[in-house]
């Protein structure tokens, strides 16, 4: 476990109320999502609670698909909640549909990681959230990625500093990017839409910014 306090991140946007639109990608107001998001929250009126509710069910009830194995590649945020699984990139599309639909501004960033330490010049990014806190007005950073041995991400509440899955190495060249995107880059959702199998996809994810 690593806890790091967090880099100054730069929203792309002027306004909170871009983080939370629905897309064709963020479908926070699809049936299924829309009715996890409020049974999810129902009790739970304070936003930073919500967060933290929702945050953890993306991380512990979804899976990462490597991790499992599966083929398909998922996309969409309801895509994602139908299959039960996703990349780093789709389980943040996810996580971002729910709390978009709870009112809680959800942004997108991304770093440049590498892949495997047996290959330390191979490089891929890595997708993550970032929330608006109001209670604290802050924007804080989120990896719904999934824990497993070696992985421990968390939600720490008002606690300044961050608990991702993967604290950046700059020695090995990688990169925490700053931009907390509306909505997901190009470039992921090229890679998502592209490549429908797992296999696949990891041969080509994008490399950086």
């Amino acid at each position: 476990m690593s806890i790091a306090l967090p880099i100054a991140l730069i929203p792309e946007a002027a306004c909170l109320v871009d983080y939370q639109l629905p897309s064709a990608l963020v479908d926070s107001e699809h049936p299924a999502i829309a009715t996890l998001a409020r049974s999810l929250t129902a009790a739970t009126p304070s936003p930073m609670a919500q967060v933290k509710i929702v945050y953890e069910w993306v991380r512990d009830r979804i899976a990462h698909t490597y991790d499992i194995q599966a083929e398909l590649v998922t996309c969409t945020a309801s895509e994602v909640l139908a299959q039960g699984h996703g990349f780093c990139f789709a389980k943040a599309h996810l996580l971002a549909a729910l709390l978009r639909h709870c009112g809680i501004p959800t942004g997108f960033c991304y770093q440049r990681l590498v892949f495997d330490d047996a290959q330390p010049t191979h490089h891929t990014l890595h997708g993550l959230n970032a929330v608006y806190l109001s209670e604290l007005d802050r924007w804080v950073r989120l990896d719904a990625r999934g824990n497993k041995p070696g992985v421990q991400a968390d939600f720490n509440g008002d606690d300044h500093r961050e608990q991702l899955a993967f604290p950046i190495r700059p020695h090995l060249g990688e990169v925490d990017y700053p931009t907390i995107y509306a909505q997901p880059h190009p470039l992921v959702i090229t890679a998502l839409q592209t490549h429908p199998t797992a296999a696949n996809l990891i041969a080509h994810l994008p490399t950086s910014l």
